[in-house]
């Protein structure tokens, strides 16, 4: 019975592997820092209905976090959209343009590609073909994707709120887009959640009283009008 409770005990901390490999030290790895220092805990309130925790890693993407870290206290990240968001794999935003072709005016940041998982709330640079081509954009995993392991800089992790990152709207681009409503990095004493102030509509004009018709005037001759080329 004691030789089976230790296979028990050998088989189930394999399974335990990948959630303590995150935050176990490693002699010459950088320890993390702790998942309550408000200096690496970025704050996203969105406009789902919620404030999103995220965990920043600098001890294996500095430059990712130093990033992310300017832009926020920048205000960069505030009332962007999410643009891209696949159902059953991530949300990316953090696009000024809204279509995924931009970035801040910061160069590109180089790859720091580390042993953090895709997992469902990783938080990772994106990035086009070009492996230092990081700049703004980030994406949320929504659920594992372990082939992008390595291939992409994994610099966070969600630890509160990932309802509000489910509830972001789906497509590419999604038809109503769910925003940034503020970005805070916490050490800076972020204010309570506060929703997305509605859109104020326009008012309504009341109509003009009827007036008598006027006779129509003679038609005129039809301009030409010169056709221009399609950019």
């Amino acid at each position: 019975m004691r030789r089976i409770a230790l296979l028990f005990a050998f088989l189930a901390s394999l399974f335990a592997l990948p959630a303590v490999a995150q935050v176990m030290d490693v002699p010459g790895r950088a320890p993390p820092p702790s998942t309550t220092d408000t200096r690496n805990l970025w704050i996203l309130d969105l406009s789902t209905g919620g404030r999103v925790t995220i965990w920043l890693r600098p001890d294996v993407a500095p430059k990712m976090v130093a990033r992310i870290k300017t832009l926020t206290r920048e205000k960069f990240y505030d009332g962007l959209t999410f643009h891209r968001v696949i159902d059953g794999f991530m949300a990316q935003g953090g696009d000024p343009d809204g279509d995924g072709t931009g970035g801040s005016k910061l160069p590109n940041v180089e790859k720091e590609f580390n042993y953090l998982p895709h997992v469902r709330g990783a938080v990772a640079a994106a990035r086009a073909n070009d492996e230092n081509s990081a700049n703004s954009q980030f994406y949320i995993m929504l659920a594992p994707r372990l082939a992008l392991d390595k291939k992409y800089t994994v610099f966070g992790r969600v630890i509160d709120g990932m309802q509000y990152v489910d509830a972001i709207e789906k497509g590419e681009p999604p038809a109503n887009p769910s925003r940034i409503v503020h970005a805070y990095v916490a050490s800076d004493n972020p204010p309570p959640y506060q929703a997305e102030a509605p859109v104020a509509l326009p008012e309504t004009v009341a109509p003009l009283p009827a007036t008598a018709p006027r006779a129509k005037p003679a038609a005129a001759a039809p301009k030409r009008v010169q056709s221009k080329p399609a950019r």
